[in-house]
Order: structure tokens, then sequence, then C-alpha cells
């Protein structure tokens, strides 16, 4: 079976329908497809195909981020999209992890850039579409890309300490394309106001890709900025908006402080929108009910991880939107809920269970991590949940305390620690999440400090040794220092103790 992806993409190709915008160019499906090959083509060096091969991504968000993602996939290489944000010494470990051996980056991040490139070939993204196209090898090998190749690597945080690379196929995007075409009912005539990461699956496949491969447009923000983000929803030039629980909270504060014209105004863009949704973490219910007081409706919520895509959604249908609830499992999404003992409970309480078409193919050189992820083939989520009567999935919490969620983003706590470890102030330390309205979980460092490195140990003291170490999101929000943490009989931190001491107290702001 061929791509599905990449045929989606041929069938646009000759369109003049607007496809990607930034602040700089416009470009149409038929101009996207057009310079996606001569990427393709400057990519290859003359080879047929880059045969698998991992091309890093370190480009700011925009219309050449697209043409070099899809010259990457165009090419029968796999995409390894990276994070503006990550400090040097980070996004090397990702190259090196992945075996990338080329670098697609932008003038702008080529600080950034600089670990990463080393002992890699390095591609200009604002050249690498000036090249001529090599008609005759691109119709050739993109049609003999298999449907169940890997299209990208996007990584996730487990268990181990250290992120996982999910390998993305060629089907599953094309599967959850058409699932969220179909279930969100996008149209030719759609526009998406975007501003999340592309290195996640929320921003890259959830967004970006689903509104492309519906023949949409993306209009594509270098950064999300809560006044920026207004006033294009003011604009009334977007018909939908993706985003996490974190930017609704920080346009809610920007929405308070502007004076009452402004609200008006912006109150009216975000009422003209036909679809808003919130994922990558649970959409509090007091977002929900501000977001309803100002456009009638609260965002569609949904669950989904970078290994399975999108699973379950709410309805389309505002009035049918149940807050707390990620509603039922979409068509080819099957579900399942197991409880402690490994037996199906039909209501839960459980661990949820998922299988299908959009399931990930397994984590890159982690074949232990893979088998440990499924149970005969069905992918175990790590999230608890409950179903109604009516089929809707209500989520209660993760399986581990070690997978936070911030944000937006999904951290393990074992790989802050693992850095934190590193400071010669720390004697021993336990990361962990509170619950928090902004954040989702608020990242909270538990630090017994060395003798005498109580001050080296403050909050303020411990960020700013973080920098440049770890992404800015992974960053603890707040540091408590304590003369022991609470253990097991055999020497395991008990974080759910640590977790609930804590609860009660009223985190500092920062």
């Amino acid at each position: 079976m061929r791509s599905p992806f990449l045929a989606r993409l041929h069938a646009l190709a000759s369109s003049d329908r607007l496809a990607v915008e930034d602040d700089l160019v416009r470009r149409s499906f038929a101009e996207l497809h057009d310079r996606a090959l001569r990427a393709r083509a400057t990519l290859c060096e003359g080879r047929p195909s880059l045969d698998g091969r991992r091309v890093a991504i370190l480009v700011s968000p925009g219309a050449a981020w697209v043409e070099a993602f899809l010259g990457v996939v165009l090419g029968g290489g796999v995409a390894l999209p990276l994070s503006p944000l990550y400090p040097p010494g980070e996004l090397a470990w990702f190259g090196d992890d992945a075996g990338a051996d080329t670098l697609v980056f932008s003038a702008d991040l080529a600080p950034r850039a600089v670990e990463l490139a080393k002992g890699r070939r390095v591609v200009n993204v604002e050249t690498i579409a000036d090249g001529p196209r090599d008609e005759a090898a691109s119709i050739s090998e993109i049609a003999a890309i298999a449907a169940d190749a890997t299209a990208l690597l996007l990584y996730t945080s487990g268990t181990t300490g250290k992120p996982k690379g999910a390998m993305i196929t060629h089907e599953n995007v094309a599967v959850q394309a058409a699932l969220l075409r179909e279930a969100w009912g996008f149209r030719e005539d759609d526009r998406l106001l975007h501003a999340l990461p592309l290195h996640h699956l929320h921003g890259l496949g959830i967004s970006l890709l689903t509104t492309l491969l519906a023949a949409s447009a993306a209009r594509l923000l270098p950064r999300f900025e809560a006044t920026r983000v207004w006033n294009e929803l003011a604009d009334q030039r977007v018909t939908t908006f993706m985003a996490v629980p974190t930017m609704y909270q920080k346009l809610f504060e920007c929405f308070d402080a502007a004076d009452e014209a402004t609200r008006a105004r912006w109150a009216a863009g975000a009422r003209s929108l036909r679809l808003a949704t919130s994922g990558s973490a649970a959409l509090p219910v007091t977002l929900a009910a501000r977001w309803k007081e100002l456009t009638g409706s609260i965002p569609l919520e949904r669950f989904g991880m970078t290994e399975i895509g999108v699973g379950m959604s709410n309805p389309r249908d505002p009035a049918a939107r149940r807050p707390g609830f990620v509603g039922p499992a979409l068509p080819s999404v099957e579900s399942r809920i197991v409880d402690d003992a490994g037996h199906d409970s039909p209501t839960g309480p459980g661990e949820l269970f998922i299988r299908g078409p959009s399931v990930f193919k397994g984590y890159w050189n982690r074949p232990e991590a893979t088998l440990a992820a499924f149970a005969d083939d069905w992918f175990k989520t790590g999230d608890i949940a409950e179903r109604a009567e009516d089929g809707a999935i209500r989520l209660l919490g993760r399986t581990s305390v070690d997978i936070l969620k911030s944000g937006g983003y999904k951290l393990s706590a074992l790989e802050i620690e693992e850095a934190l470890r590193e400071n010669p102030a720390v004697a021993e330390v336990a990361v962990i999440g509170l619950p928090d309205e902004v954040w989702g979980d608020r990242v909270v460092a538990v630090i017994v400090p060395a003798a005498g490195a109580e001050a080296a140990c403050s909050t303020e003291a411990i960020r700013a040794w973080a920098r440049d170490r770890l992404a800015a999101y992974k960053i603890p929000r707040e540091t408590v220092l304590v003369a022991a943490l609470p253990r097991n009989p055999l020497g395991k931190v008990v974080k759910p103790e640590l977790i609930q001491s804590l609860r009660a107290r009223a985190p500092a702001p920062i």
C-alpha cells in the first residue's frame, strides 16, 4: 500500500487555493508543493531517495518550516522537528539519539544549532527551495513510499527519564487527518490560526496537517503571544483556533487587562470562530466556563497522545459538549478500560487502552520500551479513565506521577531530576506536579540541599542554573526545601505522599 499522506498532497498539488501564510509570505497549495519538491531535491543531493534517513528541522514556525518538512517526507526521509526552546546541548542529544545526519536550520536559530550541527550536513532553510526540481526521480520515488514508512519522529517523555522517539507513519498522519476532518467538519474555506509549537503532535499533526490535508489554509504565527492572538481573532479572517489550557489562561489575563473597547472587539472576534479546541492537558472547568461566557460555547476538548493521535473527541455541536469529558472514541479507534487486575472494566475506573490505524509504529531504537507500551496490539495510555453510559470518557489522572503535563507539554519528572542532580548544591531531589489552573501541572522541585547550600537551592537560583541545561518549559517553577524525602522500605521516593503534603500549601508565585 502506497502512502495515503503523499497521495493527498499530490491531489492538492495543482490548487491555487491558499495553503500557508506567515508574516512574510503566502503560498498556494501549488506553490507549496513546488517548493517542497525543490527542497526534496536539495536534501537528496542527486540520490533518488533519502531512504529513511533522519533529518533534523530547527526552523522558526512559518511557510519555510512547512516547505522543509514536506521536502523531507516527499524524499522518503524521516522528519525530526526540534524545538527552538531547547538549549544547544539538548538539541544535540536529540540529533544523536535519532541518528540524524542532516540539519535544516533557519538563520535566526543558528546560535542554538552550533552543537547540533557538528558532524552533520547543514542546510539553510532560506535557500533549501531555491534549486531545481528533480522531476524524473521525484515521480517514481515518491510513488514508491509505503504507507507504513515512518514519516516523522516526535520525542515524548517516558518513565525512563529520557525522551523516546515515537515513529509516526504516513498512514498514521493520513488517518488522523481524515478522522478529524470529518469529526470537526473542516472545509476548504476554513482558516486556522496556528500558534502552537511544531515539534509536538498537537501543533504539527492535529493542527497543521489536519488543516492542510483538508485543503484548508493555515495562518502561522512565529510564537504564541496573547495580544497578537486576540488581534488576529478580531480581524475575523480565521475560522478555527487550537490551543492548550495555558494559552486560554494567558488569553484571559490579557483580556482582563485591556480597556473596554478592546475587549469588545476581541470578544467579537472570538465569537466569530467556527471552532475552538483545547488539548494536551485537561481543560479546567473554570476556563471552559469563561470561554463559554465570552463566545457562547466551551472549547471542544479531546484526548490525544503523541503515540495515538486524537483517540476521543467531544462532538462538533457545542450544545453536546460536556465539561470534564473528552468524548467518545472516534471512528476506527477502539478503546478498553482495564482494571488493576488486568480485567476489562466497561465503566472503569481503570487504565485506558487504545488501538487502531492512528496508533504509532513504536519507539525509535527502543524495542523494550515499545514492547512494554503494548498489551498485545493495544496501546496502554497510562491514563486512568471512566466511561459514561453514552460512551463518553472522563480522564481521572495518570498511572504514573512521573509524567507531568504542564502548559501543554508532557514532561518526564525523572529527566528533570537527572539534570538537577548535576547541581552540587542539590543533595537529593524529587520533581512533582501540583494542580494549577494555569499550567495544568505546576512543576515543583522538592530538594534536600547539600550542607550549607540552602541559598543555592532557592527558586531563583535553581531556575537560573537550569536555564542552560533544560528547555524553558521543563524548568521547575518553584523549589521546596526539605530535610528528607519520604521513601518506602526499598528506598524509592513516595511521591504521592510528597504531593499530598504539599497540595494544601499555596504555591509561591513566580
